[in-house]
């Protein structure tokens, strides 16, 4: 089976699923990806309620298993001060 890590970041509030904004081309879900997410340059980081979940489901889809490498931080992620997905 086809396994790929990608980071998890989050705080005591929320996560985020850090992915390349190319990743979400191929898979066509940029169009799909909601308000709550954020982008920074070619790193899309996904909210983890709806969004992260739609790009996991995708990549399962085509035979992939997702594995998370967590970091978490006390107070507020980085993520919270990046420009939104939109």
């Amino acid at each position: 089976m086809n396994i790929h890590t990608y980071r998890f970041f989050a705080d005591s509030g929320h996560g985020w699923l850090e992915v390349e904004v190319e990743e979400l081309e191929t898979l066509g879900l940029t169009d799909a990806v909601s308000r709550y997410s954020y982008r920074s340059g070619a790193k899309a980081y996904l909210e983890e309620d709806c969004d992260a979940a739609l790009f996991i489901n995708a990549k399962e889809n085509l035979g992939i298993k997702i594995q998370l490498e967590e970091k978490y931080v006390d107070g507020d992620s980085f993520v919270r001060t990046l420009p939104r997905y939109y």
